[in-house]
Parts: structure tokens; C-alpha cells; sequence
């Protein structure tokens, strides 16, 4: 409760002078939570990871991650049914693909984000 004292009464804190702006709706933090919980599972992460920027099939997918095919299938399952890749059939193939640029960037922000030296908590303890 300290800081939080502390930033109450600290003379430099703008919160009264904040720009206006509007909060999303309670559907979309909604939809984008059930986002961050299909991407919160390693596994289902590597193959977003393993989706940006190509088209893989099942096969390739699990030759990639060394996953089973069932395995891939049902992380694909939950990624799609979240609306995260996309699939398009090909004779006997069906080709998986990340739904748009924005989950590309989401999911390359995170890694590049974990691939960071960061100094925990060293800005709270000052």
C-alpha cells in the first residue's frame, strides 16, 4: 500500500490532466482474453510461432514442433475456434495460417518481449 500512497500524493503525477479516451466494452476485453488464454499454452503458442508469415499443413506443423498429428489437430482446433488461424483446403490438405497481421504482431511482440533482459521488479524497488 506504500506506493500506492505515494503516487496519491506525489506532486508530479498528471492523473487529473490524462487525455480523454474511450474504455473498450466488456464483449471486447472479453474476446481478447479468450485470445490471450489460447495463446497462453506453450504449445499452441509454437505453432502460432511457427505460422507467421507461411501456410503449413498438419504434418508440416507437427514435423516442425515434433508434436503428434492429433496433438497439432487439437491446438489448431482451439486456435481457430478463437479465431486466431485460418484454413483453407487443398484436395486432401488443409493449410492453416495466422487470421491476420494482427495476431503476427502479437505474437512476435510477446517473443521479442521474453527474449528481453529484463531487470525484475527494479523500477518498483527504487
Amino acid at each position: 500500500m506504500q506506493v500506492i500512497k505515494e503516487a496519491v500524493n506525489d506532486p508530479t503525477c498528471q492523473h487529473d490532466q490524462a487525455p480523454d479516451r474511450q474504455s473498450p466494452s466488456a464483449d471486447v476485453t472479453d474476446t481478447a482474453a479468450r485470445f490471450f488464454r489460447a495463446l497462453g499454452d506453450p504449445a499452441r503458442l509454437r505453432v502460432v510461432a511457427e505460422l507467421a508469415g507461411r501456410e503449413l499443413c498438419v504434418s508440416e506443423i507437427a514435423e516442425l514442433t515434433g508434436d503428434s498429428l492429433s496433438s497439432v489437430s487439437q491446438r489448431l482446433r482451439v486456435l481457430r475456434a478463437e479465431g486466431l488461424v485460418t484454413r483453407r483446403r487443398d484436395g486432401k490438405h488443409i493449410h492453416y495460417a495466422l487470421r491476420d497481421d494482427h495476431v503476427s504482431a502479437l505474437v512476435a511482440n510477446g517473443i521479442e518481449h521474453a527474449t528481453e533482459d529484463h531487470d525484475s521488479h527494479s523500477e518498483d524497488e527504487s
